[in-house]
């Protein structure tokens, strides 16, 4: 980690490590496709109006295609250019397993949820509007599979709340338990750098 020093080691300040900008903007691009699509879909089962739940469908299908393109974007260039700070030296091998095998799981959500969603509509049998076009009726309408799908696409819903729930809680645990910059490293505004003591250096 680099640190600024001074004459005296107890002004040393301490530099968090961070994520690259991009990376850190992707992340957060995507907690609010997820929360959109979630309060859509919530939505959705409470409204009465056709014509507001077709609107609010409108919605939730259009964002998780934002969300699919974005995950693309984010895996993409996690693999090429991003820059990824190293783990924490109080990490030991089986948590650094635990936290890589939750972020694949969470980017492969990602990539399946919306194309169930997607593919529900093209099972309906039915022209529909996806963003800014409007789809053409592209099979004729399958109501076994599309229960199937249906069915498939609320579990793997489920699944992704969890992962963003045990993603929250192991970023609380690095904050209030390990006191580590793992949090710090991929929020939208830059820390403050803290200064340490001599013990620190």
């Amino acid at each position: 980690m680099n640190q600024a020093r001074s004459g005296d080691p107890a002004d040393a300040v301490k530099t968090p490590r961070r994520f690259d900008a991009v990376t850190i903007g992707l992340h957060w691009a995507t907690v609010v496709l997820i929360l959109g699509m979630f309060a859509s879909a919530l939505l959705r089962g409470f409204t009465a109006g056709q014509e507001q739940a077709a609107t609010l469908l409108h919605i939730h299908r259009s964002l998780g295609m934002a969300t699919w393109i974005v995950a693309i974007c984010r895996l993409g260039w996690r693999l090429s250019f991003g820059f990824l700070p190293p783990f924490p030296d109080t990490m030991s091998k089986v948590q650094q397993w635990l936290a890589t095998a939750s972020e694949y799981g969470l980017y492969a959500i990602l990539l399946i949820q919306p194309l169930t969603g997607l593919a529900q509509s093209f099972t309906r049998g039915r022209p529909f509007p996806l963003l800014a076009w409007e789809v053409p009726s592209l099979m004729s309408r399958d109501k076994a599979l599309t229960d199937l799908i249906e069915k498939i696409h609320a579990v793997s819903a489920w699944m992704l709340l969890a992962l963003i729930g045990l993603h929250i809680l192991a970023a609380l645990f690095h904050r209030l338990i390990l006191k580590d910059e793992v949090l710090q490293s991929m929020l939208p505004w830059k820390p403050s750098p803290r200064k340490t003591s001599a013990s620190d250096i």
